[in-house]
């Protein structure tokens, strides 16, 4: 089965579109001669986007993602989001040309099936088609690991309530993305709604489904006690590391 693309068309509600035409603006006026293309993902583009709960998901794409300064990037997100307080955050991503073409099943997939180009040359077009397969999905989760030691240690040491929310939220959501990529098999498309996602996981993961349900409670209202949802996340990223080792076992003995 071949992976098609998450948004095949831009649907854009009207109170959304000044604000990205004045990213976009931004981005290439700090950053001339640097942007290679510009993207989105999520709600936005998807035109179900609602006002003061969605975000605003951008990947810039560029031949040396040094040249970004996150501190210039930073800038302008804060400019923005005091123009435009519909918005809940600006998140930006940032990767190279060769990312993208050489790491075919993770930036590739990001870029290719995820994204969708806001501004120039679509880079995902030089992507072959992703084929979902063991490789593909072990492939994907290839920094799963570092991204959830990374937003664990960040919760962890937190001690604003609002960016433990954030981080309770953002670490919920990532679980769930990679117990959905444990069923890509059975499912046969990328799915980005998440209560699509955690639906189906619950249909095809053995995994406890009370483990699930409180995750996907905890993206929703995310003021939970930090070390109660450390617990039940490390459970569920023990759950889903089997999985992933007992994948990459049967693929070398098959292979």
């Amino acid at each position: 089965m071949i992976l098609e693309k998450v948004i095949k068309r831009i649907v854009m509600q009207s109170e959304y579109k000044d604000f990205v035409d004045k990213y976009i603006d931004n981005i290439l006026t700090e950053f001339k001669g640097k942007i290679h293309s510009i993207y989105m993902c999520g709600s936005i583009p998807k035109g179900t986007a609602r006002p003061f709960k969605s975000d605003a998901d951008f990947t810039i794409v560029c031949v040396n993602p040094k040249d970004i300064d996150y501190e210039r990037l930073s800038n302008i997100k804060d400019r923005l989001l005091g123009e435009y307080p519909v918005l809940t955050k600006i998140d930006t991503t940032i990767c190279s040309i060769d990312d993208v073409l050489s790491k075919p099943n993770e930036w590739g997939f990001w870029i290719k099936i995820i994204c969708v180009c806001m501004y120039g040359h679509d880079v995902g077009e030089r992507v072959p088609p992703i084929i979902i397969s063991p490789e593909f999905i072990l492939d994907l989760n290839t920094e799963t690991k570092e991204e959830v030691d990374r937003i664990h240690s960040l919760l962890s040491n937190a001690s604003d309530n609002t960016l433990k929310t954030r981080y309770i939220k953002g670490y919920s959501k990532r679980l769930i993305r990679a117990l959905y990529s444990l069923v890509l098999e059975d499912t046969g498309v990328w799915q980005d709604d998440i209560i699509k996602m955690k639906d189906t996981i619950l249909d095809y993961c053995e995994i406890d489904s009370a483990l699930v349900d409180y995750l996907y409670a905890c993206y929703l209202d995310s003021h939970v006690h930090v070390e109660e949802f450390l617990g039940i996340a490390d459970e569920v990223y023990s759950y889903f590391e089997n999985a992933l080792n007992t994948m990459a076992a049967s693929r070398t003995s098959f292979g």
